[in-house]
């Protein structure tokens, strides 16, 4: 065998090696992002599925109730800031998460109030349509939390892999940045108030 052959083939397997390693990193980052981004999808859906099932309950509401207007204006206000503000996934910003965060809220507040305000409606309650509706809007609630919380986790995996060592060195040569999570809303950790005037 030839005396040159050993070095070129030591030095062929160690760029071989380099570049597997290198390869299987930048990957198995973005295999990691793209699932963050996807869930983050999965999170504007089921928002969707819930602002698509508000203009329904008021619908259904105001034909059976005469309540506060107030009530009805701020749901349907809420809705429209809410639909009004988009996050890309591919230069989402701790800011711009705490936007969406802010207007989700609000559209969670305005549905306290009026089914709150319903309560005061027995007849109300007793209709068909609002209580498929109601459940719609429970289950679609819980949707919310489950798609929150599955972002939490692929964007905590994908954070947590770009940060370990060697592959932030590797992946950082390639601009991958760490993605926010998604926060519980100020105040969320204190228990509701929830007043009945009557």
């Amino acid at each position: 065998m030839k005396k040159w052959l050993v070095p070129v083939l030591i030095i062929g397997a160690i760029v071989l090696g380099f570049f597997l390693l290198f390869t299987g990193k930048y990957n198995t980052a973005v295999d990691k992002q793209e699932q963050a981004r996807k869930t983050w999808a999965d999170v504007e859906s089921s928002y969707q599925r819930r602002n698509d099932l508000i203009p329904n309950l008021v619908n259904t509401v105001k034909g059976a109730a005469d309540f506060e207007q107030t009530t009805l204006t701020q749901v349907i206000e809420a809705r429209a800031k809410a639909t009004s503000i988009n996050v890309d996934a591919e230069n989402m910003t701790q800011a711009q998460m705490q936007q969406f965060q802010q207007a989700q809220s609000q559209v969670s507040s305005a549905l306290s109030r009026l089914l709150v305000t319903v309560e005061r409606y027995p007849e109300l309650k007793a209709t068909q349509n609002f209580q498929q509706l109601q459940s719609q809007l429970e289950g679609t609630e819980n949707r919310i939390n489950v798609a929150r919380n599955r972002y939490n986790e692929t964007v905590t995996e994908y954070n947590r892999y770009i940060r370990q060592f060697p592959n932030n060195i590797i992946v950082g040569m390639y601009g991958f940045d760490r993605m926010p999570v998604y926060e519980a809303d100020a105040g969320s950790e204190d228990a509701p108030d929830v007043e009945f005037d009557f």
